[in-house]
């Protein structure tokens, strides 16, 4: 099971109430990626920081990719630098091995770029899993969605959670809600700049 995966599909056909930026929904994937490494046994975490324990083998390529590119010298690396450094470029990368699958399952197409409408389904194995995880607003998928602004709320954690489990789940959305916020001020600031600089070609 890899979150990452079921949320970029959970971007691509779900509405939200503002178009998914690549850059967001890169963000959010590498979240995802350490909830699925923490629930696999491949790190904790210790404070904001990122412990890695040995490589450990997941059946997914991206995730083990990901549990291989883990600092491991102390003081390790916090949540938020492991975002900004993971997520340089995540979401086009998931995207490719989407499309991959979906030209095994044959219907070949162009995720992204664009992000925000609904896209015609590739019926795989991927997206039934997906579907019925979206279909029950299972936790952790329902969470990172909701970061970025995907359809609704996310439901409650179900009553036998692990507390622990929970708890990083809060900690790593927290710190992608925080990160999205940033990267947003710096896209405000870009536009701001770039405004200011065609105001002064624009003046007499």
């Amino acid at each position: 099971m890899s979150t990452a995966q079921d949320l970029l599909i959970v971007a691509l056909d779900e509405p939200s109430s503002r178009p998914v930026a690549q850059g967001d929904l890169s963000l959010a994937l590498a979240g995802a990626e350490v909830l699925d490494l923490l629930d696999a046994g491949a790190l904790s975490l210790d404070g904001d920081r990122l412990v890695p324990f040995g490589e450990r083998p997941t059946g997914d390529p991206m995730l083990d990719e990901a549990s291989a590119s883990l600092v491991r010298e102390e003081p390790y690396e916090t949540v938020e630098d492991w975002l900004w450094r993971r997520g340089n470029g995540l979401a086009a990368r998931y995207a490719t091995a989407l499309e991959a699958e979906g030209r095994r399952a044959g219907a070949p197409r162009r995720l992204l770029p664009r992000l925000g409408g609904r896209t015609e389904r590739a019926d795989s194995a991927a997206r039934h899993r997906a579907g019925e995880r979206w279909a029950v607003r299972e936790p952790v998928l329902a969470t990172l969605a909701a970061t970025l602004g995907i359809q609704e709320a996310p439901v409650g954690a179900p009553d036998d959670a692990d507390p622990a489990q929970g708890d990083a789940l809060t900690r790593v959305s927290a710190t992608v809600e925080d990160a999205l916020t940033e990267l947003e001020a710096v896209r405000q600031r870009r536009r701001i700049e770039d405004d200011a600089f065609a105001n002064v070609w624009r003046a007499p």
